[in-house]
């Protein structure tokens, strides 16, 4: 069994997703023992935007195969993804550029696209600094919705979400809510893929 980790966030030890995606990690592994993990931080080594028109031989469409092919073998993906200006970091939306591949995670079919890369399970460690899960902010979560949304584009319908919200509205709330993220952790995540 193989787990891709990706992170994004550009807070480094400051981060609530990295702290939530490594405790992810930590509880497959010791459910699963022996899976190979491979760890991708697109915050220490980010990728250009996307731009499909490079001449072959260029790293950069070397590096697109790898990162390709780094997730189509991933049986589990564990995405470390904070909530920047109501949305998702530049740096994951370059890795989702590149995983979103006619022909490889995707085809157009006469029926509209058709997902590739079903079978997978999915776990997003999600934080925000508010609360964007009910209430008023939720209908500019595009976050959540997002990422939920494109992994079901390429087949996948194993999406989990670990969530800490409300963590910019004071010590105690970042607190309660990292708690209740490592408590579903520990409790409810499912590790099986």
């Amino acid at each position: 069994m193989k787990l891709l980790h990706i992170d994004s966030s550009v807070l480094g030890d400051n981060s609530a997703s990295r702290n939530l995606s490594a405790a992810i990690v930590a509880h497959v592994r010791a459910e699963q023992p022996g899976i190979e993990v491979v760890h991708r931080d697109l915050a220490a080594r980010t990728l250009p935007h996307f731009t499909p028109v490079l001449a072959e031989g260029h790293p950069c469409v070397a590096r697109n195969g790898e990162i390709l092919d780094e997730f189509l073998a991933a049986d589990v993906v564990v995405v470390g993804a904070p909530m920047y200006n109501f949305t998702i970091p530049s740096q994951l939306k370059a890795w989702i550029d590149r995983i979103l591949t006619a022909g490889k995670t995707f085809r157009y079919t006469e029926n509209g696209p058709e997902g590739m890369a079903g079978g997978k399970h999915v776990i997003i460690a999600s934080s925000r600094g508010g609360i964007y899960s009910e209430g008023p902010a939720a209908a500019v979560d595009f976050q959540e919705t997002y990422l939920k949304h494109v992994f079901g584009f390429i087949g996948i319908q194993d999406v989990e979400f670990v969530r800490a919200e409300g963590l910019n509205l004071g010590a105690e709330q970042r607190d309660a809510a990292l708690a209740r993220a490592h408590r579903k952790i520990e409790g409810e995540l499912r590790v099986a893929a």
